[in-house]
């Protein structure tokens, strides 16, 4: 394209108010936290100047150059130290210029900011004189040379180095658009250089809709963004490109969301979810990352406020017209457009979870393994979303020994027992002492399926989640629990009344304090013991909790129920009758170690050391015949 002639030395001076220096050094020093900034707002400019020109060519027959090729350049000249870029979008006249890059000068300190806090209704996003002053970050001086599309119209300049004036004037350029020159800051020489200049475009503009020249060289990798292209029109592969391309991870997603509207927001929008998290804890960044734009310029390399903190895990692109942002473009204004958005976003992800797992329950299982923790974490952070979540949750039960099939509340509820009213579930340290818990006997036995809750986030959420559609929840290691079904004639213990009352006595002599109690069961089937809580607490969910926050917490006594039918117990009993004096450590040493077993399968701490010397006292006793 053709560039200006030299520009002849402008001839109006125009003055900004006493305090814009001062509102020079706040947008240079205070809200671009990133001097690299300046050229993404420059060449957001010209890709505005350049749509514009568009529709008038669409709408206006009579424009100048009309078959010039629509692009934006970028050259450098260390030599003399100027940054040039240049655009062949709709220009301005010396009016416009003195106008549109005088508009903070004419309004001052309070005006900007009425007018920032009007742009969280309206936008300013691309208004030329708001974004083009961060130029004066890297420069000492700012020239604009440009023409408009009107055929009859003078070319002009507008000129200054942000102090308390600008110049305009008549100029010399034959064709349509505009040229911004900096004279950069001896400290930012750096962008003089061709590979920190592509750097800089490929980083915040890879997807502006015009092709995007440093050089000779074509920089920018796409003229539409991905995002931005109808569903339908975007091959398998592409997808997967671009997910390896912004979230750094060499798998394929486990999935993805495409959402591509205009109407009644502006949104464009690639989510995805990965499918391990393993590179989400090894890297330098616990969660995923999702990058704002707005008309494919990059805005935030990492937005917090398109998406709840539980879906915190999805990596992808944002891009809407509708969100206001600030002067800087930095910081996202609150606003009901935004609160839309995420509406809008938050619902899609939703449903996209929801359509996984209800048709590929496989792949599903396998984002619950790596993610579920981020949703139960979301009922128990944010009570208000409980609803919503509470059809993506997915549990291990009983009634299921394979680890890998998983039960929602609804299943659970379709395959509840006759005269079952509750929800009943267990808390532990694992799966597989879960499902070795005594608790799950007389349940086992009834036909009566429990939710199996192995991680400490469980005793969070089920603060939040008391019942689900008309079932409480209700855990089945209750001691005061009546559980429905038949009863048989072993809910009734050992009738040996006599033996067993001795028993007791002793089991309490030995035990002391670190039980409340001792009594018979009316629940175990074939395990010989179990704890049981003394009385109203915690309850055993939010007292691991406890013990895992490291919080100064005594969890009280609990009360060791024994079963009088199981076959160790018989010879425990008959062992505790007997007055013989040598047998008695060995006996006391076994109801201690069957009291630590219990111990060991509610996940509470015992001593190992303890343990260790009573186990070789019976291993020789054993040995001894």
């Amino acid at each position: 394209m053709d560039s200006q002639t030299q520009a002849e030395a402008p001839t109006h001076q125009h003055a900004f108010r006493a305090e814009i220096q001062q509102l020079l050094q706040i947008l240079a020093h205070s809200l671009y936290a990133d001097r690299e900034i300046f050229l993404r707002e420059l060449i957001s400019n010209a890709s505005d100047a350049l749509h514009r020109i568009q529709f008038e060519m669409l709408t206006n027959h009579d424009v100048l150059n009309p078959d010039a090729e629509l692009g934006i350049h970028i050259s450098a000249d260390e030599a003399t130290g100027i940054l040039t870029l240049e655009d062949n979008g709709i220009g301005m006249t010396e009016a416009e210029l003195a106008e549109n890059l005088g508009t903070i000068a004419h309004s001052g300190v309070r005006q900007i900011i009425e007018q920032i806090e009007a742009s969280k209704r309206s936008g300013i996003i691309g208004n030329f004189g708001v974004g083009f002053y961060s130029a004066f970050v890297v420069s000492d001086e700012i020239t604009v040379i440009s023409r408009s599309f009107l055929p009859d119209a003078q070319a002009a300049v507008w000129r200054s180095v942000g102090d308390n004036t600008f110049e305009t004037g008549p100029a010399e350029r034959e064709t349509r658009g505009t040229t911004v020159k900096l004279k950069l800051k001896a400290d930012a020489a750096e962008f003089l250089q061709t590979m920190r200049l592509q750097q800089v475009v490929r980083k915040h503009s890879s997807y502006i809709a015009f092709p995007i020249y440093v050089g000779d060289e074509h920089i920018n990798a796409s003229q539409t963004a991905l995002w931005r292209k109808e569903p339908r029109n975007v091959e398998a592969k592409a997808y997967d490109d671009f997910y390896r391309q912004i979230s750094m991870d060499f798998e394929e997603p486990l999935t993805h969301m495409h959402l591509s509207t205009d109407a009644p927001l502006d949104l464009h929008a690639i989510l995805f979810i990965r499918k391990s998290r393993e590179r989400m804890f090894g890297g330098s960044r616990f969660e995923g990352k999702v990058q704002l734009y707005s008309r494919s310029v990059l805005i935030q390399e990492e937005s917090k406020d398109l998406l709840p903190e539980y879906f915190r895990f999805v990596d992808g692109v944002v891009d809407s017209e509708d969100i206001p942002l600030n002067v800087a473009r930095e910081t996202v204004q609150s606003s009901a457009t935004l609160t839309k958005l995420k509406h809008t976003l938050t619902g899609r992800l939703r449903k996209t979870l929801l359509d996984m797992a209800e048709k590929e329950p496989e792949k599903y299982a396998n984002f619950w393994k790596e993610f579920g923790i981020f949703l139960k974490e979301g009922i128990a952070k944010e009570a208000n979303v409980r609803d919503e979540l509470l059809p993506l949750l997915r549990f291990h039960a009983s009634k299921h020994s394979d680890d890998n099939q998983l039960l929602s509340l609804a299943d659970y509820k379709r395959d509840i027992s006759e005269g079952q009213t509750e929800i009943y579930y267990l808390f532990g340290n694992s799966l597989d002492s879960l499902r070795r818990s005594p608790h799950l006997e007389v349940a086992n036995e009834r036909g009566i399926n429990v939710l199996l809750l192995d991680e400490v986030i469980d005793g969070f959420m089920l603060t939040n989640l008391r019942e689900f559609d008309g079932l409480k929840l209700r855990s089945i290691d209750d001691p005061t629990l009546t559980l429905p079904g038949q009863v048989d004639d072993k809910d009734t213990p050992d009738a040996n009344t006599a033996e067993t009352d001795v028993f007791v006595t002793f089991a309490k002599q030995v035990l002391g304090e670190r039980v409340a109690d001792v009594r018979l069961s009316r629940q175990l089937r074939n395990s010989p013991a179990r704890l049981v809580a003394s009385g109203p607490g915690l309850g055993s969910e939010m007292e691991r909790v406890y013990r895992m926050m490291g919080r100064d917490y005594t969890a009280p006594p609990k009360i060791l129920e024994v079963n009088p039918s199981n076959p160790l117990v018989i010879k425990l009993i008959a062992a505790a009758i007997q007055t013989d004096a040598s047998q008695r450590s060995i006996t006391e040493a076994v109801l201690l170690q069957l009291y630590d077993n219990a111990m060991l399968l509610e996940g509470l701490n015992t001593s190992p050391t303890d343990m260790i010397g009573r186990l070789e006292m019976l291993m020789e006793a054993a040995l001894r015949g």
